[in-house]
């Protein structure tokens, strides 16, 4: 039986949305850009071989009005990326010397106002898998409204843009990991197009929203973005390769462009009588999209002359025709008419979350991915336990005898490098937060601040059940020190040095985000540190080089250091002779020698540690962490890709 009571409350909910949607509450509508146009686009690059300028754009001119959806048409190579990421201002990621005017409403466009009224969605989905689609939006929202939005009016946004594009079914599905299933590909470019519609920016850059989608799914993504840019009267341009005829036809404009040039910009519905007025005749029954692409493409061309020829015919041809001049006319009158309006970056109010929202949203996000997702420091606390299950048997009750001090030696080593070293396995999640962070930074949501800070914090808390986890199994079954002190002495070298291990990860994968290089490169920095620490060659005897160079700033030295006294710094250990009359046999000469017993301190001279440097050493500790984040936050800030 239904509930009328519940019913009335849902359908004034859907009624609130539903008006929400359509009116200014949620200011998803356009009401103050009219146009978007570019002039004189020419983009140019150093050819890597011969160091001269190789052209990529060459006088490109377009105009869109509000409600439009134009398509960037072209075979590869033809410079439609290259055209969508100067019209989004993302020139700064080209590496290319770059000619535009770009106007809105016929006035200049402002950079620094560009963002607020502009959304870019990435050809490949910038989404968290173990997010639901209703945590996906909310976090969109969280990272980019600003703070005068209030709680309700930010959840009425996700509930507005999830209905709008018919989500509701899969709101509370996980996106999808690779070993969870979630949703299918035409919805998360749905969710990826939704989650940028969430600032209500005014004009929309899509790069190739079609790319790894059937004909349906392409046909389902396009229809909703035509829903939303009619309904809301929003400018839509979108890179696209090859659509099928039905997907082609809901675009409003074409800009087709072949070798850098304009090879037709105008109405898709006039498509077909302009090639056919140029000679070129699209043949009957067959998609417009698929043969304009192959008609101005040369990159499988077998009479090269006759090609080119073909090309320079369609070039000039445009260049002649009535559209062109249509375009830059209606440009023109659009310069004309912004000179005589008010500016629309008149509306200066704040459209960006405050620092404080930012990270706790990022911080709130990493931790739901974390423990989501199992790759992340599920496997890594699995696999550490069956290292602590290992080392504990392997070195298992050791006895405070002479002839287990190297054994309790290389535990210590054991335990503190191979901890370290393991830290390779966070660098797949790393890389992944990495990725995600480079789109989402070039959107300007946040910086690389906010990214390092956040991913500090997430780690803390893991790294320290790891380490205490560790402890527990490994620390007791080898009969290191048997007091509450020193175990705790130990848990907390430990997760300083898994610390400094994960530190390490994020300088050396953010310098180098390939995941088989990173890997190479991690290892072969613990490699080093394993070498100076301590262990392999004592530090007095260690090469000079290697010393002063090396162990100095090598954190796994200070945390054998640390081991090592607290092992050695408070325990003694028997040296009785097998045959009591030869009396004791110690290996270290110390005061105890004759009670056959060896002082853990003589153990430590031989080291060169002494005790009372706990404080100094955790000091170095921390700097040395510091300064791998601070070095990761400077290859963050410089690099752009």
């Amino acid at each position: 039986m239904s509930n009328p009571q519940g019913d009335r409350r849902r359908y004034s909910k859907m009624s609130d949305i539903e008006k929400m949607i359509g009116g200014d509450y949620a200011q998803l509508t356009n009401t103050n850009i009219r146009s978007f146009g570019w002039k004189g686009v020419t983009v140019t690059v150093k050819d890597r071989v011969s160091q001269q300028p190789k052209t990529i754009l060459q006088d490109v001119n377009g105009v869109v009005k509000a409600g439009e959806l134009l398509a960037l048409m072209g075979p590869s190579g033809s410079g439609k990326s290259t055209l969508l990421n100067v019209l989004a201002h993302r020139v700064s990621s080209l590496n290319a010397s770059v000619k535009a005017a770009i106007y809105i409403n016929g006035a200049p466009a402002n950079p620094r106002t560009f963002r607020k009224i502009s959304a870019y969605v990435e050809q490949e989905d910038a989404l968290v898998g173990s997010l639901t689609v209703r945590e996906t939006l909310n976090f969109a929202a969280r990272l980019s409204l600003p703070s005068n939005v209030s709680k309700l009016e930010r959840i009425q946004r996700i509930e507005a843009l999830i209905t709008a594009f018919g989500l509701q079914g899969q709101a509370n599905t996980l996106i999808g990991t690779p070993i969870r299933k979630g949703i299918s590909g035409g919805q998360k470019r749905r969710v990826s197009v939704a989650a940028q519609l969430i600032t209500s920016p005014k004009l929309l850059f899509l790069d190739e929203p079609t790319s790894g989608l059937d004909s349906a799914a392409s046909f389902e993504v396009i229809s909703f973005v035509k829903d939303i840019a009619k309904k809301h009267n929003l400018i839509v341009i979108s890179s696209i390769h090859q659509p099928s005829t039905s997907t082609f036809a809901m675009f409003d404009k074409l800009l087709l462009l072949s070798q850098g040039g304009t090879a037709y910009s105008g109405p898709v519905s006039e498509v077909q009588p302009y090639f056919d007025a140029c000679g070129f005749p699209i043949p009957l029954y067959m998609n417009p999209a698929e043969f304009i692409i192959d008609f101005v493409n040369t990159d499988f061309a077998r009479d090269r002359s006759e090609v080119d020829q073909q090309l320079n015919m369609v070039h000039s041809s445009w260049h002649k025709s009535r559209l062109a001049t249509a375009t830059v006319t209606e440009l023109t009158d659009e310069m004309a008419r912004g000179s005589m309006e008010t500016d629309y970056n008149a509306e200066t109010y704040e459209k960006t979350a405050n620092a404080w929202s930012i990270q706790t949203a990022l911080v709130h996000r990493s931790f739901i991915k974390s423990y989501r997702d199992i790759i992340a420091y599920g496997i890594r606390i699995a696999m550490y336990m069956g290292l602590a299950i290992m080392m504990g048997t392997i070195w298992l009750r050791l006895r405070p005898e002479q002839s287990n001090i190297q054994s309790f030696i290389n535990a210590i080593f054991f335990g503190g490098a191979f901890m370290s070293f393991m830290a390779v396995a966070y660098i797949p999640a790393f890389l992944e937060d990495r990725a995600l962070f480079m789109k989402e930074r070039a959107n300007g949501l946040y910086g690389p601040t906010s990214f390092i800070i956040a991913n500090f914090i997430t780690g803390i808390p893991y790294l320290f059940i790891i380490s205490m986890l560790f402890s527990i199994v490994a620390y007791w079954l080898s009969n290191f020190r048997p007091t509450a002190q020193a175990f705790f002495t130990w848990v907390m070298w430990l997760f300083l040095d898994l610390i400094a291990a994960e530190s390490l990860v994020v300088l050396i994968s953010s310098m180098v985000p390939i995941f088989v290089v990173a890997l190479a490169a991690t290892a072969f920095a613990n490699g080093l540190w394993m070498c100076t620490g301590g262990f392999m060659v004592s530090p007095q005897a260690l090469n000079p080089f290697w010393r002063y160079v090396f162990h100095y700033i090598d954190y796994q030295s200070y945390v054998f250091q640390g081991m090592m006294v607290n092992e050695f710094g408070s325990r003694n250990y028997t040296c009785a002779a097998a045959n009591n009359e030869l009396g004791c046999n110690c290996l270290y000469d110390t005061d105890l020698a004759s009670q056959c017993l060896i002082d853990g301190n003589g153990v430590l001279s031989g080291y060169g540690y002494k005790k009372g440097e706990t404080g100094k050493w955790v000091g170095i500790l921390l700097g040395i962490v510091l300064g791998y984040r601070v070095l990761g936050w400077l290859v963050l800030y410089w690099r752009r890709s």
